[in-house]
């Protein structure tokens, strides 16, 4: 179990950390701060470059955090947190991945929520300095917190991305937090 906690935690982990990368820099296949951020604003966000360097910084960190198995409910809450926000970006278009849909989110939501459930496993950074196991409430605030916090993001940050000329509005076009 414990080879297996590992895995997850590390390929999860660094695929969150490399997508906040890519936001903020060239490197990955990115297209550096200014591309982050058109990203965000294309998407109907505001804020500009501090919402693309929160989401980034927020996914470096949290990324590495999972992948090490270090502060793990802290770390899960956020990458749950970051990939809420993609996840309601990615919702008016269905399920599946090949649609754009918000298949992709939700798993790297459910991951570091499973992880915050089972623990990081025996060859962790939390279990080298006998931070586990934590009370099974822990998961709960995690998940809980983690989507709360993406959800006020989301409140707090998106506006309608107007329609181009003549096409029919999206349905995220017509809800608006703003």
């Amino acid at each position: 179990m414990d080879i297996g906690l590992l895995v997850l935690r590390l390929v999860a982990g660094l695929l969150v950390a490399g997508h906040g990368v890519q936001k903020v820099s060239f490197r990955l296949g990115g297209k550096g701060l200014a591309g982050g951020t058109e990203e965000f604003r294309g998407d109907g966000f505001r804020g500009g470059v501090l919402t693309a360097l929160a989401a980034g910084t927020t996914q470096i960190g949290a990324g590495l955090l999972l992948a090490a198995g270090a502060l793990t409910p802290l770390a899960a809450a956020g990458v749950v947190g970051v990939m809420t926000v993609a996840l309601t970006v990615k919702r008016p278009h269905g399920l599946w991945v090949q649609n754009d849909g918000y298949e992709y989110p939700l798993v790297l939501v459910a991951v570091p929520a499973a992880l915050a459930l089972t623990g990081p496993g025996r060859w962790s950074a939390d279990a080298a300095l006998h931070l586990t196991p934590w009370p099974a409430w822990w998961a709960a605030v995690t998940a809980v917190g983690g989507v709360v916090s993406g959800l006020a993001v989301r409140l707090l940050l998106h506006r309608p991305v107007p329609a181009p000329a003549g096409a029919p509005a999206r349905p995220s076009d017509t809800r608006s937090a703003t």
